[in-house]
């Protein structure tokens, strides 16, 4: 996470004044925008490899290391997400995301495979600590180049509303940061493999809860990304943020619980009665 923090630094924190945010033109009239850049982050290894199989033309697979010894970032020359994907995609093997992936499903085949994630054109995966990259390499990749040569669907047909989507009811404060993630902080993570998901924001304390995933999750040094990269950066754009809080995976749930809770209150008030 070394390399995000030092792209997330790079990035210039004097702006334009004719700086546009297309999809916040109307919500954020007067305040300062931000442009569209996508930074930079030096490829630090790569292990090429090459299969073929039958009719089907050579397929040449690249692997990238990543701050997280765990894990490993694939790249099989092809789009992996189409364009209906502004975000990456992560999969556990027990997460609801999985129902929408064959591929995700064969990788966690793959005994000592723990995370998979997909970005826009690379694969990333987390091993289990005992496992050994040289076993598993060539079972990845052979399974990668297997779902390639069978021609199915990398993701199955299906809106997508990510969590930077900026929504109708969303205030000013949310669409600049979910903006802000999606145009300046996300790409410089999704290069090291990774992602980072808004999970939201408490107006009360000024807290953006953020999750990290792919490589970036379970990394040495993702808090130290967080807190000196993220954080300074959100910060320095938008005045109401006063830091940033990661959520976990349990975190996560039990936030999704208390918005459930909180949902079925309102139905309950309305006169309507869950099943």
């Amino acid at each position: 996470m070394s390399s995000v923090l030092r792209s997330i630094k790079r990035l210039p924190k004097v702006l334009p004044r004719n700086a546009t945010i297309r999809s916040m033109s109307l919500k954020s009239a007067g305040r300062m925008s931000l442009p569209l850049v996508r930074s930079q982050v030096v490829v630090k290894s790569r292990r090429p490899s090459l299969f073929s199989v039958g009719a089907v033309r050579t397929m040449f697979i690249q692997t990238e290391t990543t701050p997280n010894p765990q894990s490993l970032k694939f790249l099989p020359g092809r789009l992996v997400l189409d364009e209906r994907f502004t975000t990456g995609v992560d999969f556990t093997p027990k997460g609801p995301e999985l129902r929408r992936s064959l591929l995700a499903k064969d990788l966690f085949a793959i005994s000592g495979v723990v995370r998979v994630f997909f970005g826009k054109d690379f694969i990333s995966i987390t091993k289990h600590d005992d496992e050994d990259w040289d076993v598993l390499r060539g079972q990845i990749f052979g399974t990668i180049m297997d779902y390639y040569a069978s021609g199915k669907p990398i993701m199955t047909d299906e809106e997508v509303i990510t969590d930077t989507t900026i929504l109708d009811d969303d205030d000013e404060v949310v669409a600049m940061i979910k903006e802000l993630l999606e145009t300046r902080i996300r790409p410089a993570v999704q290069d090291d493999g990774g992602d980072i998901y808004y999970r939201g924001f408490d107006e009360t304390t000024g807290i953006v809860k953020l999750q990290l995933a792919g490589s970036c999750a379970g990394c040495p040094s993702s808090s130290i990304t967080l807190k000196n990269g993220v954080e300074n950066m959100l910060m320095h754009y938008i005045p109401e943020v006063r830091g940033i809080q990661e959520v976990e995976d349990e975190e996560l749930k039990d936030i999704n619980n208390k918005e459930f809770q909180t949902l079925e209150e309102k139905l309950r008030k309305a006169g309507i009665t869950s099943i």
